[in-house]
């Protein structure tokens, strides 16, 4: 089996997990690819791939470093379709399942069979006047909002050409299942199973009490339409990537036509993690 190794090495300790997957691979009779930025770490040049080849090279992808690594990774994958294993190293990890203390013996559960494959819904974003008809596409959210200006902004909602509403607020999370428990989770949208294939839009501090997050069919088309007269606003893909946006310029969210493939496991359900990782449902507790 072929691993392609992509990590953040400004994590504390990630030079030693990625030196500890190496020779794991070399151990066990298995081979692989190390991302071209880590070259550093590297004494076969024959072993480097640039990011953008390792989906098609490698059987798996093992990103090590935090959510964010993850989110990367998942662009970079792209439509390839490769698994991907999430290793957490060091902060809340709610994407990157396995810790570094576990590495190796989750790697042998791979090769051994004894994990899961989840396919996770990706959101495709385009701006309607953009020339170059450029497509983001987003693992757990695309969010409008007024950037670093301290106003409203006022923007249209629509769905499947459907008018729906007019929200003056801080902004607008458009968000996957997957990334329901992120900034859709902080702005008080609800949390979905991330196996669904469903469409939140959730609205950031909005000025009418009645505003409420909204839940979406998986294969509805939305459209939000910037109507703020007095300044751009900011359309920002997985927290990473960010597009200015003028007044009446349109942003057209759906569905990907591809997924992202993620590597998880049976001891690691959705609802542990929400009780470990986000303490979701964790009574008060009484000190004596």
């Amino acid at each position: 089996m072929l691993f392609g190794i992509i990590a953040n090495r400004r994590r504390q300790g990630a030079d030693d997990v990625i030196k500890r997957v190496i020779h794991w691979t070399e151990k066990n009779g298995h081979d692989y690819r190390l991302a071209d930025d880590l070259r550093a770490l590297s004494i076969d040049d024959s072993r480097l791939s640039l990011r953008s080849r390792m989906a098609a090279e490698c059987d798996i992808i093992v990103s090590m470093g935090g959510d964010g690594t993850l989110l990367a990774t998942s662009r970079e994958v792209g439509s390839a379709g490769t698994p991907i294993l999430g290793v957490n190293l060091g902060s809340l990890g709610f994407l990157t399942q396995v810790s570094a203390d576990e590495v190796e013996p989750r790697l042998r559960d791979i090769v051994e069979g004894k994990h899961r494959i989840e396919k996770r819904m990706l959101l495709e974003a385009s701006v309607v006047d953009d020339s170059e008809h450029k497509q983001y596409f987003a693992l757990n959210d695309v969010v409008v909002d007024r950037g670093s200006l301290a106003r409203l902004i006022q923007l249209d909602l629509f769905v499947n050409d459907e008018f729906i509403s007019t929200y003056r607020a801080d902004g607008l999370v458009i968000c996957t299942p997957t990334g329901s428990t992120a900034y859709n989770s902080a702005v008080g949208g609800p949390l979905l199973n991330p196996n669904m294939e469903a469409i939140v839009a959730s609205p950031i501090a909005p000025q009418s009490l009645a505003a409420r997050p909204l839940l979406f069919h998986g294969d509805d088309r939305i459209r939000i339409r910037v109507t703020s007269t007095d300044h751009a606003c900011l359309m920002t893909v997985d927290g990473q990537t960010s597009v200015g946006v003028k007044n009446q310029t349109q942003i057209v969210i759906r569905k990907a036509a591809h997924s992202t493939s993620l590597i998880t496991f049976p001891d690691n359900s959705f609802y542990q993690i929400l009780r470990t990782k986000l303490h979701w449902a964790v009574l008060p507790t009484t000190e004596k």
